[in-house]
């Protein structure tokens, strides 16, 4: 079934293509995806203001989703995506880019700064909607049986699949869905040489498909902002480890450990 589950999903979409916006809203309403768009973003901070609902199970957030433009009327997509990052109740919040100008680098900076995918205009709306659904999986409740797998323990690095949080010395990290996931893969495979094409296949539906060298960049960029939060130094880095021309390992013994990497 290509449709989304029955309760809608709430997505905030910030575009000041008019045009673009309604075929957007049209093709993702009729797979059960609410968009409330907003022009600018003085529009889009407004209405992420909004607060959620308590539930049963707790606090639910208003937005499932920002799909974000770039190139907007009263400022740059990138700024507001970083700002979004760095405020804690947006922190986690999924994030997926547009972009017209065509330049791999916007793509490279908006995952640096942590956003969870990207997606070049013009794109077809089926592509969207499956990248909503990759982005959105992976931001959704632990997949059946994760609930209780254990914590994945390396020295002072906690890595919690129930959670999905991801801790150094009791700190915590400020990971994307993508990252934890990409770290979660390299981590329960500790000592493994693992490729860039297992990784993704591991990371189901996970960023950009193309097979050039702005998808395997995209990794790169991914594994970077992931060594920022988990290495003491990332120009020397003891836990992500690159293999040149191979890919990457995770450190089974690592220099902050006392004992092997293993589980809680």
């Amino acid at each position: 079934d290509s449709r989304m589950p029955t309760m809608p999903v709430q997505l905030l979409y910030v575009e000041d293509d008019e045009r673009l916006a309604s075929m957007v809203i049209d093709y993702l309403g009729g797979h059960g995806i609410a968009v409330t768009p907003a022009r600018d973003l003085v529009t889009a901070r407004r209405l992420l203001s909004r607060t959620g609902a308590t539930t049963e199970n707790g606090f639910a957030p208003a937005w499932d989703l920002v799909l974000l433009d770039l190139m907007l009327p009263d400022g740059d997509g990138l700024d507001w995506c970083r700002a979004l990052r760095q405020e804690p109740r947006t922190a986690r919040l999924p994030i997926i880019i547009l972009t017209a100008r065509g330049d791999a680098m916007d793509r490279v900076v908006g995952l640096e700064i942590g956003a969870d995918d990207y997606l070049a205009k013009p794109f077809e709306p089926r592509e969207l909607l499956a990248r909503i659904k990759a982005v959105l999986r992976r931001t959704s409740a632990p997949m059946q049986g994760e609930a209780a797998a254990a914590v994945l323990r390396f020295g002072d690095l906690e890595i919690d699949p129930a959670s999905r949080e991801v801790s150094v010395a009791g700190k915590p990290c400020a990971l994307t869905a993508y990252q934890f996931d990409l770290l979660h893969a390299m981590a329960s495979r500790a000592g493994r040489v693992l490729s860039r094409e297992q990784l993704l296949g591991w990371v189901k539906g996970a960023g950009p498909t193309e097979s050039d060298d702005a998808f395997d960049r995209s990794i790169d960029v991914h594994i970077g902002r992931i060594r920022a939060s988990i290495e003491a130094d990332v120009r020397h880095p003891k836990r992500i480890i690159t293999v040149r021309g191979a890919g990457y390992v995770f450190a089974k013994w690592q220099d902050s450990a006392t004992t092997p990497g293993g589980v809680a």
